[in-house]
């Protein structure tokens, strides 16, 4: 199996609504990062949400998991880096939340998406050859 280069990073500054009183954001908007360099990361590969609509296929995350490290903080300068580390199966990407001055790792995460044949919406146990086409693998 080979594969390009599956990774790439963002780099966004927590928003004011994004946080509590205390300027910590809130457990759930890291998913809303995670979703930015996700699409990011597709899009690259010409295979972000409405391509994969237009190859028959629905996307639906399963799985996430979230390590929280340090917290977020308003106005924080920080980069997402997503990285696609599973594709036979499942599409598995793993991301890590970075303070973009240190380059100290404040958190760690996973999605795991499936693909589901949009005409059937059955779920399929190996990912469609779309995917591994769009992303210059090879599969044995």
């Amino acid at each position: 199996m080979t594969s390009p280069d599956l990774s790439l990073e963002v780099s966004l500054s927590p928003t004011f609504h994004d946080c509590d009183p205390m300027h910590v954001v809130w457990h759930g908007n890291y998913f809303k990062y995670f979703e930015i360099a996700r699409c990011a990361l597709l899009q690259r590969y010409n295979y972000d949400y409405p391509q994969m609509g237009e190859s028959g296929y629905l996307w639906p995350v399963v799985d996430a998991r979230v390590k929280y490290i340090r917290p977020l903080l308003y106005g924080q300068a920080l980069r997402v880096r997503a990285t696609i580390t599973e594709w036979e199966n499942r599409l598995k990407i793993a991301y890590e939340i970075l303070d973009a001055g240190s380059g100290q790792v404040l958190t760690r995460a996973h999605t795991i998406q499936v693909a589901v044949d949009a005409a059937t919406n059955e779920m399929l146990y190996l990912c469609p050859r779309v995917l591994w086409d769009r992303l210059g693998v090879e599969v044995q």
